[in-house]
């Protein structure tokens, strides 16, 4: 019994990460880039996001298709390209690097998270219209 205990306090938690989608909601009223907000149900089907004082939503999860991937960006120097040389280069260009000075200067990214879950918002009175029967 102890044993079994250690092992399952050993064992990490799986982390899940969910995108929260608020492109329909974007299109209909202006969200302040730093408004502060409170995420709340999440273990619910209906998880509710409220932003400032008066701006409430609905969730709805929805499964992906396959794996999503969310990127960061790191770096953002030009792009340097080492050198081919063929046989009759080797000489002349052996260990230069060119850098193309009209490129513009490309950003690498790196994957931070998989997800398989997209949490959709509508505005809570769109929600309160399909509901009332009337």
């Amino acid at each position: 019994m102890e044993e079994n205990s250690k092992q399952i306090d050993n064992e990490e938690e799986e982390e899940e990460y969910v995108l929260l989608d608020l492109g329909a909601v974007s299109k209909q009223v202006q969200i302040p880039p730093n408004a502060p907000y409170v995420l709340s149900g999440l273990d619910t089907l209906n998880p509710v996001l409220v932003i400032g004082d008066n701006l409430k939503l609905i969730g709805t999860y929805e499964e992906t298709i396959g794996t999503c991937l969310a990127f960061s960006e790191i770096g953002g120097g030009p792009v340097v390209h080492e050198e081919e040389t063929g046989p009759s280069d080797q000489n002349l260009f052996k260990g230069t690097c060119i850098v193309d000075p009209n490129q513009t200067s490309a950003k690498q990214v790196q994957p931070i998270a998989s997800f398989q879950t997209i949490l959709k918002f509508r505005l809570a009175s769109e929600v309160d219209d399909t509901q009332d029967p009337s």
